[in-house]
């Protein structure tokens, strides 16, 4: 507790120092429950905004997060996008949650645009496209950008060495 006590005083001042709007520490165990409450409503709040939630995942290291932030707000104005972003400051972690109608193509593609566009700049801020959840197939288009052909074809390699009959997971994005 008292670690914890020393690094919120720190990351405090250093807000502070940067002029942040606002800081809110809590006081007490239920004021604490309840910022965490909030935290777990951001989700489930985004997803009645508008029919569609498209939720990505993309860590940065903790001291690019104010430039992530401005980099996906700018994102969003330029493609004109509703995004909602929440997440985890403490690594960095964060879960830019765009807000559409699947159903209008035009607005989709708009969506997929800038969700391109902030992948490129959560790797270019020497981020990764994956802070809890995985590549998967979803984000296999973008893998290549984040670690090199080598790393891929690498990969390939070595599955072929462990599962030469193409058995496990065929359709996954390192394929024999």
């Amino acid at each position: 507790p008292a670690q914890v006590a020393d690094d919120a005083a720190a990351v405090e001042k250093v807000l502070k120092a940067n002029h942040a709007t606002a800081v809110h520490v809590p006081k007490d165990a239920e004021e604490k429950n309840r910022l965490w409450e909030a935290r777990r409503q951001a989700l489930p709040v985004l997803a009645r905004c508008r029919p569609t939630t498209v939720l990505e995942d993309a860590t940065v290291p903790r001291s690019q997060i104010p430039a992530m932030m401005k980099a996906v707000n700018e994102i969003a104005a330029k493609h004109k996008v509703e995004v909602g972003t929440f997440g985890h400051a403490g690594d960095g972690n964060l879960h830019p949650t765009f807000l559409c109608d699947k159903r209008d193509r035009e607005e989709f593609a708009r969506v997929e645009a800038a969700v391109d566009e902030m992948f490129d700049v959560a790797i270019r801020l020497q981020g990764t496209l994956s802070g809890e959840h995985g590549i998967g197939t979803a984000k296999a288009k973008w893998l290549e950008k984040e670690t090199g052909r080598g790393a891929i074809e690498f990969s390939r390699r070595l599955r072929r060495a462990l599962d030469p009959k193409g058995l496990l997971n065929p359709t996954k994005m390192v394929e024999i």
